[in-house]
């Protein structure tokens, strides 16, 4: 099975030229085990190991084995060449043990490797897209172009049939709805002067210091200190929303003097930021000019540290008998990566309810990029992003097409891009892809299934006939990270959280976590449909974006790798998991994860210098085989660290939530010591408010 495995590769990577060829690169030309610069390494390093996967077919194939051997001896680049061979190694064991356990994934092999072989398809290049994908990305092979059938196809497959409305839906949004939105913040940029800065002088000094220390996080585009007020998301967001609150003001939804409240998780790339980043928000807004009308709560990872100190920690050893509850609490907080802060914003809600707000009823995150037009989603979808929130859609319960209930606590909306607005709401920010497709294409290319679910699921309109939104509506599993809530009384009664492991689609990780896990009815999102909200990144980040490139790819290979493996820690059914939250979700649920992650990874780097981006790439493979070694290590082994780990939140989220429960039945019955619990939350979260002055 490996020589058919070894052919297909071969095809794929060998010399062979002209119209109608194979092949989608050319690794001879890009192994020169005699080139001495950088990029000549690591461009030879990256051919070495494409071509030895391929196998012994290959004219270079002996040369690239001896040239990764010999590099492991060389102080600069051993570390890359033994990631190479270690990874070689790990993509033959993966697919020998998959084709011994799958005979229909073995057969596949074998049919692509014969097609490839024959003489007759070798002007077919048009058809090798979906010959390769059948065995690497069997989610893309029927996807090739538009298809209204299988849009209704999955339509169908998402429809919930309603059982019951929410009797008692969200009626004033501004009182019952917690708002919330994540901070990534950083250093200046190395070419800002602190001096020019407009700041406090205590805080620019404060800042030189952080400058000093040690980065300890890394995030994709976190914003600058210092950058300008018109690149300043926390800025644009904010000031979004004000907007949105005073346009409901005159459609009589929020009254003359209703606030709304946002809680800010902030996450830094520096330790000392966390002393000092509430200071400079309020600098930064105060300047900019008040939001208007929206209290403000910033929590950094010092703040939920007091909290699980100074609250959580005394309420699970005086009623609950735990000692063991702040190791298991360090789950709530907001620096690490995106899974932590994301969990963070859901879980607060439930704290908040109890200890400042009763009233509330859900939560609603939002990204600072993103705002509600408020005039074009009534001229389009006929309400206010406030009218949307009162459907009684959000709480219903239902039955999912294959005939299990389904209680619909969370709410979803859709996203559409600044530059397509004024034509229609109801345009996807995300389309079928119509060029040609790139070398790491071939093995992987997610916008296929992206663009499918996109327009299923997010483009969705309730109107006359079955999907009336009365007696049926869709489901969804592909989310984005803002336009989505959940109602306080379902997130306390599932529980469900992100892994904090998780670096990227943390959104539509969260569901995961209690996919499988219900007694009487799933929990899941319900598609609001006309919810939506303009992503204007693009028109005001363009730097942040660019600077955000590589990280943003090799966070997409791991994001292969971690899920895939999570599915198989959450069930031994991996493959109801995977076709439940497929094409999209699901299509990061691969069967053969460590070779469609290597190889997607070996491609893109030969593809970046083919184009001549040599410079790009160095950085790229320097990166990705650091990230992605210590994923590999992460997941690996039958009781792997990623699979403690998901043992040890689901622990820690459980805990945390029997803590609220307790303290809510200690104030019930006025115990003092759940009083001066009380007491004491006001205090943390006094701290944590924004106090915004106009300069």
């Amino acid at each position: 099975m490996m020589e058919a495995f070894e052919s297909i590769l071969h095809t794929l990577v060998n010399s062979t030229k002209g119209k109608g060829a194979l092949s989608i690169i050319n690794s001879t030309e890009l192994f020169d085990e005699n080139r001495i610069d950088e990029a000549g390494i690591v461009q030879s390093l990256n051919a070495a190991f494409l071509i030895t996967l391929s196998g012994t077919k290959h004219e270079q194939s002996e040369n690239a084995r001896n040239f990764l051997i010999r590099m492991t001896d060389s102080p600069e680049w051993a570390y890359i060449a033994r990631f190479y061979l270690k990874v070689k190694d790990l993509i033959h064991e993966e697919i020998k043990t998959i084709c011994k356990n799958d005979s229909d994934f073995a057969y596949q092999i074998e049919r692509v490797s014969d097609w490839l072989s024959k003489k007759e398809n070798a002007g077919k290049a048009d058809k090798l897209n979906e010959k390769i994908w059948s065995v690497f990305f069997p989610e893309g092979k029927d996807l090739c172009e538009e298809n209204q059938d299988i849009v209704g196809d999955l339509r169908l497959k998402r429809t919930v049939t309603i059982t019951e409305l929410n009797p008692q839906p969200i009626t004033d949004p501004a009182r019952q709805i917690l708002f919330t939105s994540n901070v990534l913040l950083t250093i200046p940029h190395a070419s800002k002067s602190i001096d020019d800065m407009v700041l406090d002088r205590d805080l620019k000094e404060k800042i030189r210091q952080t400058i000093l220390e040690p980065q300890i996080f890394w995030y994709d585009h976190p914003i600058q200190m210092g950058v300008e007020p018109e690149k300043n998301e926390v800025i644009y967001g904010l000031k979004g929303l004000g907007e949105a609150l005073r346009f409901e003001r005159t459609r009589r939804n929020a009254s003359e003097h209703s606030k709304l409240t946002c809680v800010l998780s902030v996450s830094v790339t520096h330790k000392g930021l966390q002393n000092i980043a509430r200071k400079y928000l309020e600098e930064e807004l105060s300047r900019a000019g008040d939001p208007g009308d929206i209290d403000i709560y910033v929590f950094t990872e010092a703040d939920t540290h007091r909290i699980i100190k100074e609250i959580l920690v005394p309420v699970a050893g005086y009623y609950l008998g735990r000692d063991d509850a702040e190791g298991l609490l360090s789950i709530f907080g907001v620096d690490g990566e995106y899974g932590r802060h994301y969990s963070f914003l859901k879980a607060i809600a439930a704290f908040w309810k109890i200890f400042v707000q009763r009233e509330l009823k859900g939560t609603f995150k939002i990204d600072l990029d993103q705002v509600f037009h408020q005039k074009k989603l009534v001229e389009d979808s006929g309400a206010s992003a406030f009218e949307h929130f009162m459907t009684p859609l959000w709480g219903a319960l239902g039955i999912d097409s294959n005939g299990r209930p389904v209680e619909l606590g969370m709410i979803a909306g859709a996203l559409v891009n600044k530059s397509d607005i004024d034509k229609s709401l109801f345009i996807p920010d995300v389309q079928y892809p119509k060029r040609e497709l790139t070398p790491d294409e071939y093995v992987f290319f997610s916008i296929l299934p992206q663009a499918l679910s996109t327009e299923a699921e997010m483009m969705t309109r309730y109107e006359s006939g079955k999907l009336d939104g009365r007696k049926a509506c869709i489901q969804r599993f592909h989310v984005t990270g803002g336009t989505n809530g959940i109602l306080i009384d379902s997130l306390r009664r599932y529980r469900p959280f992100t892994p904090s492991f998780i670096g990227r689609a943390e959104d539509q990780a969260y569901i995961l976590s209690v996919l499988l896990q219900h007694s009487h009815a799933r929990l899941a999102y319900v598609h609001k449909d006309g919810l939506i909200m303009s992503h204007d990144k693009e028109a005001f980040a363009q730097e942040a974006i660019q600077s955000a490139y590589i990280g943003k790819l090799l966070g997409d290979y791991v994001r292969i790798l971690y899920f895939s493996s999570y599915a198989r820690v959450l069930s031994n059914d991996f493959t109801t998991i995977k076709e439940a939250t497929g094409p999209f979700t699901g299509c990061f649920m691969s069967r053969i994860p460590i070779t469609v992650t290597n190889l997607r990874f070996a491609l893109k780097a030969a593809s970046f210098f083919m184009d001549g981006q040599a410079d790009l790439c160095v950085k790229f493979v320097k990166s990705g085989v650091e990230r992605i070694t210590r994923a590999l290590d992460f997941i690996r082994g039958e009781n792997s660290m990623l699979k403690k780990l998901c043992h040890r939140e689901r622990l820690g989220w459980d805990l945390y939530y029997d803590i609220l429960s307790a303290v809510e039945e200690g104030l019930k019955n006025e115990d003092a010591f759940a009083k001066e619990l009380l007491g004491k939350a006001k205090d943390i979260l006094g701290q944590c408010f924004l106090h915004i002055d106009s300069i």
